[in-house]
């Protein structure tokens, strides 16, 4: 893909599908994640995850026709995305929910907007337009109204709070590097499906290791909802949302894709009013409306494209 690519709005209506699709999805997982981590070690279920992902992942490459072998210079970006988006990444999510709430964690992470366009600024050369930062700012109000309802409504301590927050931080930072990884000409060289698919068994490998240095042998949960939440997360919630995603991100620019980080919260808060009885006030209302304006506004932008990198000799 050129980075001519880059220059497509959000708003057209095949990247706004796509868009949509993965905000929905990725709003449905928080819920499915707590139960995860309730009676299995977090490295054991994210192991388990991307085994059905990237078995996943590499069945959608060969029926798309994407080789699956990688030239040599393709392990350096394989081996960044799999360490930064499919070990540090969730790995610093799950553990974050063993102390602060699912929605807690979902709200906070729409601060991803903010390093994705300024590594994308500094990296990639997206310039930060205007409509963008009025929109981030109108999105952050929302953002901290949904945040101060999520916190008043949580039953952990200070510290706890304190801790969740700073391993979602690392997640957040994680999660950041390795949208802008995937956006360098060197890793787009790569077809989209089969960098995916080799960074996520990488992910497997690095998750699978850590695991069994800090939890011992794998453990399983027999239970079949169990079972069912690896499937969701490993199909749904990655082999059709992340060549969705990180396709926006080759489009749009990182900034603009990053915002499905700030829908996601809303739409988190809208199941578990369907599935765990969350009640509506003004203020979750509120913020959930601003965040919503702010990123109409900041969608409103067209993303640059990417500063083309100079030919190697």
């Amino acid at each position: 893909m050129s980075a001519a690519s880059g220059d497509e709005s959000l708003l057209s209506p095949r990247n706004l599908a796509a868009f949509l699709l993965v905000s929905v999805i990725w709003g449905g997982t928080w819920l499915v994640i707590r139960d995860q981590i309730s009676s299995v070690p977090p490295s054991w279920s994210i192991a388990y995850r991307f085994i059905v992902a990237a078995a996943g992942m590499f069945i959608l490459a060969r029926m798309r026709g994407e080789p699956l072998a990688l030239p040599r210079e393709g392990w350096v970006w394989v081996l960044a995305l799999g360490l930064f988006q499919f070990s540090l990444n969730f790995s610093f999510v799950y553990n974050a929910e063993h102390y602060i709430t699912s929605g807690l964690v979902a709200v906070m992470f729409a601060l991803l907007v903010v390093p994705n366009a300024v590594l994308g600024r500094f990296v990639l050369g997206q310039p930060i337009r205007r409509e963008f930062v009025i929109g981030s700012g109108i999105a952050a109000v929302g953002v901290a109204m949904l945040f101060a309802h999520e916190y008043r409504a949580s039953p952990a301590t200070l510290g706890e709070v304190l801790l969740g927050a700073a391993l979602t931080l690392g997640g957040i930072l994680s999660a950041s590097v390795a949208n802008i990884v995937q956006a360098t000409e060197g890793a787009k060289r790569i077809p989209l499906l089969t960098l995916l698919a080799w960074a996520m068994l990488c992910g497997v490998a690095i998750n699978s290791i850590f695991a069994l240095v800090t939890q011992g042998p794998p453990q399983f949960d027999p239970r079949p909802e169990y079972a069912l939440g690896i499937l969701y997360l490993g199909l749904m919630g990655s082999v059709v949302t992340f060549p969705l995603y990180y396709g926006l991100v080759r489009k749009v620019g990182a900034g603009q894709a990053a915002y499905s980080s700030v829908v996601v919260p809303v739409v988190a808060m809208i199941l578990s009013t369907l599935f765990e009885g969350f009640q509506w006030d003004w203020l979750p209302a509120a913020g959930a409306a601003i965040t919503m304006a702010g990123l109409v506004v900041a969608m409103r932008t067209r993303a640059a494209p990417p500063r083309r990198a100079t030919p190697e000799p």
